[in-house]
């Protein structure tokens, strides 16, 4: 079985699949199996969603951070956990990669894609899923599912809503990588920087992240994602509606009032 397997990796493993470690107000997810280009096997997966719905929870964590440890972000699934397995077991690795995926945007923290190396697959539809995105600019992305018989489908949730549809489609049926520069220009990162800066360009866009009151950054983040794929007159009806309850909120008012009198709010997170 699939899952007595990874189970029993997993407690085998020196150091954990996720190591977390909390910067002030932020959180660091590291993908931790260099050795083995940090593949989304289904304990990982299992984890990282776990991890993410933990933090959703912590209201003292504003933004998350995920990056990869060794010399890749991620490349893509196990296939060792796809070959002599049930349809059963099939259906689970998938079904889980999909809880993790949405667990990304379901918690109200924005989280950050920290990408370097290789976002291969599944590890590419990691970056599309995140909120944003900062890659070193010689980092390579590419869904090459195509080439092995096993089209990257459930990437392609993801890496459509990215890039669009005629992009999307070019990068699933060739499996050619794109480079970080193409990937900036198709909208799946935010922005490509030297190696020896990614760190500092990131930990920039917490800082700024974290200075806005976490209610307002997470009802805007659910707003988003409620809204971005309903027809124009829905959106406008569930924004309306948004708009209205959040202006009720502490917070708000707060903002508000201070901008009035020319000082710096106070958020209460309410």
């Amino acid at each position: 079985m699939v899952t007595a397997t990874t189970q029993h990796e997993e407690t085998t493993q020196a150091q954990p699949q996720i190591s977390m470690e909390k910067r002030e107000t932020a959180a660091l997810l590291t993908l931790n199996l260099p050795d083995q280009r940090n593949p989304l096997s289904l304990s990982m997966m299992r984890d990282l969603r776990d991890r993410l719905f933990e933090i959703g929870e912590d209201h003292e964590i504003r933004v998350v951070v995920i990056k990869g440890e060794g010399k890749v972000f991620s490349s893509g699934h196990n296939l060792k956990e796809m070959t002599d397995r049930s349809l059963e077991e099939q259906r689970e690795l998938f079904d889980v990669c999909s809880q993790m995926m949405q667990a990304v945007q379901q918690i109200p923290q924005p989280v950050i894609a920290q990408v370097h190396g290789v976002a291969a697959a599944a590890g590419c539809q990691l970056v599309a899923t995140c909120d944003l995105a900062v890659a070193a600019d010689t980092t390579l992305f590419l869904t090459p599912g195509v080439r092995i018989g096993l089209f990257c489908s459930t990437p392609m949730v993801a890496l459509s809503r990215s890039v669009g549809r005629k992009r999307a489609m070019e990068m699933l049926l060739t499996g050619e990588p794109i480079d970080a520069a193409t990937a900036v220009d198709w909208g799946l990162v935010n922005r490509a920087v030297p190696q020896e800066e990614l760190e500092g360009e990131v930990w920039d866009l917490v800082s700024k992240l974290s200075k806005w009151s976490p209610m307002t950054i997470g009802v805007g983040k659910q707003a988003f994602y409620a809204q971005v794929d309903v027809p124009q007159a829905e959106a406008y009806t569930l924004m309306s509606e948004t708009m209205a309850t959040n202006a009720m909120a502490l917070d708000a008012q707060e903002g508000i009032t201070a901008f009035l009198d020319k000082r710096q709010p106070v958020w209460q997170g309410k």
